[in-house]
């Protein structure tokens, strides 16, 4: 086929074809990218260790018991750190999440610093959260943790659902809501 043809081809197009080619070509593309994102996310989600530790100390030395608050009803572990630039805008969602009161959530700060340090950044960002300060990043290692945002939904003591990055409210509600019933 001749350039001169090919041209001729594209332009007998009725608008209603480009616009048909225009919808497959993007529903193809966003399906390639849904598949990738789950796999990848998949790959990267932590992961409960044989005996996690599920009684633990918020940074201003408070006992939090994950398993007691599973049991009432799915809980969310948000794993993040200070230092994370996709976690500033991942924070703000969780803390909606924690401030609806539906669900527990409890936080696990990954190498951010001393009780003080992370302290001061919660109070200058106005984040109320459960705050687990995990200075050397253990806990985040213990679940196999690669990458920070990452989250565990746990009922009955036992992860649900694992998951990273950028979680949209709704997904997390959603996800919660699942745990629920199932």
């Amino acid at each position: 086929m001749t350039t001169d043809t090919l041209k001729k081809d594209i332009a007998k197009q009725t608008p209603k074809k480009k616009i048909l080619s225009i919808v497959k070509t993007v529903l193809l593309y966003g399906l390639m990218f849904v598949v990738i994102y789950t796999a990848v996310n998949w790959w990267r989600q932590p992961v409960m260790p044989a005996n996690p530790q599920l009684q633990l100390m918020d940074y201003q030395g408070q006992a939090v018991d994950l398993t007691a608050l599973s049991h009432e009803q799915p809980t969310l572990v948000y794993f993040w750190g200070t230092w994370c630039s996709v976690c500033s805008f991942t924070s703000p969602t969780i803390n909606k999440l924690a401030a609806a009161n539906n669900y527990p959530v409890v936080t696990i700060a990954v190498q951010s610093g001393s009780n003080q340090e992370l302290q001061n950044y919660l109070t200058e960002k106005d984040f109320k959260f459960t705050t687990v300060n995990d200075q050397e990043g253990y806990i985040f290692d213990d679940w196999q943790g690669q990458v920070t945002p990452s989250y565990v939904i746990l009922k009955d003591g036992e992860m649900t659902q694992g998951l990273t990055g950028i979680q949209p409210l709704w997904s997390l509600k959603l996800r919660l809501w699942l745990s629920s019933i199932f």
